[in-house]
């Protein structure tokens, strides 16, 4: 099906079968990527909140820390396995729940379940997928988690999360940051919209997934928010839920806290890939203060802004148990399907490994906050 039918179309690049040699690296997929994907995909893609400023120093806060190379350390069988959540993975990097994968290429999320599997990466499947968890989940050969956007409507919730039960999934994620969308981001400037045919798959083919905005008069908190999922919504799921629960879009230590005391497994620290409120921390920035409230009581995960192998080095040295990428991957998927969502995690990982040599770190165990010290940027 031809979902970007009626919609203006500018030349695009046919998808590769290969992997040219010029893509070294995760950043270089973007450029492939954007001369595959129409306006409409790329807007909502790259977009973030406001004035994108989040967004950018999601980046940016990794460059503010340096290597602390360390010489002559015997690596000899190092390796980058680690165990999350009772399972044993090959390396710290899962992949983000990203919505509409059908926008990026013709597969969508069965084209990312292939390329994860190659990998041994665990994949987190949105709730917004254009394919139905379940056939996601008869492609998967690697752990899927599943995540959950909560509204007040727990009975639609209850429903999502025994689909995921029974499908094998392994874990929840629910995404408690964005109970609106951001205002003035690229996608609303673009006018993006879902091709025809294209939905939510996971979800009724009626429902309304915009909430209605405020009515004249009334105020964000009148409208939009009286859908927005509360503390007491969270301790529900909890009490439901038979896989075990990691919350997603934890900035402050104070919410951490609250979450550990609900009896969640795990804390994502992100801000929506910068997409709901600019001039929010940068994540990294976030995980320390983080680290401090939870230790070692649940694993900590970190998303936003990981772009390279020694990112990843520098969440771990921070804290973090693993990191979640979201958007290299989705440049990979537009620029060469499962091959190239196999190869961006292989290039990842790759550069992980060769931080983790020269700065004498035999085990994702042996990093910690000595291994990098904070610098200047560029």
């Amino acid at each position: 099906m031809n979902f970007n039918a009626g919609i203006p179309q500018r030349p695009l690049a046919p998808r590769l079968n290969a992997i040219p040699r010029e893509i070294v690296a995760a950043c270089d997929y973007e450029a492939f990527a954007r001369s595959r994907l129409d306006d409409n995909a790329w807007a909502y893609l790259a977009g973030g909140a406001a004035d994108e400023l989040t967004l950018r120093d999601n980046q940016e806060a990794f460059r503010q820390w340096r290597m602390n190379n360390r010489v002559l350390a015997d690596v000899a069988g190092g390796h980058t396995r680690l165990t999350l959540a009772g399972l044993d993975l090959a390396h710290p990097v899962l992949l983000a729940p990203v919505a509409y994968q059908r926008l990026f290429h013709p597969d969508g999320e069965l084209a990312t379940v292939i390329g994860a599997a190659a990998m041994q990466t665990p994949m987190v499947v949105s709730t917004l997928a254009t394919t139905p968890l379940e056939d996601i989940a008869q492609k998967a050969q690697a752990p899927l988690w599943f995540q959950l956007y909560m509204r007040r409507d727990r009975a639609q919730a209850r429903a999502l999360v025994q689909r995921a039960e029974a499908a094998g999934y392994r874990a929840l994620v629910v995404t408690v940051d964005a109970p609106l969308a951001g205002v003035r981001n690229r996608e609303q400037r673009a006018g993006f919209r879902l091709p025809a045919g294209m939905r939510a798959m996971n979800l009724p083919p009626d429902m309304p997934l915009d909430l209605p905005g405020p009515a004249a008069g009334s105020s964000v908190f009148d409208s939009l928010m009286t859908q927005a999922p509360t503390w007491d919504d969270l301790e529900w799921l909890l009490g439901v839920s038979r896989l075990p629960v990691f919350i997603k879009g934890i900035l402050a230590p104070q919410d951490a806290q609250r979450a550990l005391a609900a009896g969640v497994a795990g804390i994502i620290v992100s801000n929506h890939g910068g997409r709901v409120l600019d001039t929010a921390q940068a994540t990294l920035d976030a995980l320390p203060a983080i680290m401090d409230v939870v230790g070692t009581a649940v694993p900590v995960l970190l998303d936003g802004g990981v772009r390279r192998g020694t990112d990843i080095f520098k969440a771990l040295a921070l804290g973090a148990r693993a990191v979640l990428i979201g958007r290299p991957y989705i440049h990979a998927l537009a620029t060469a399907g499962a091959l190239g969502v196999a190869h961006l995690v292989r290039l990842l990982r790759e550069e992980l490994e060769v931080t983790m040599a020269l700065t004498g770190c035999a085990t994702l165990e042996a990093i910690n906050r000595e291994a990098i010290i904070r610098g200047q940027g560029n």
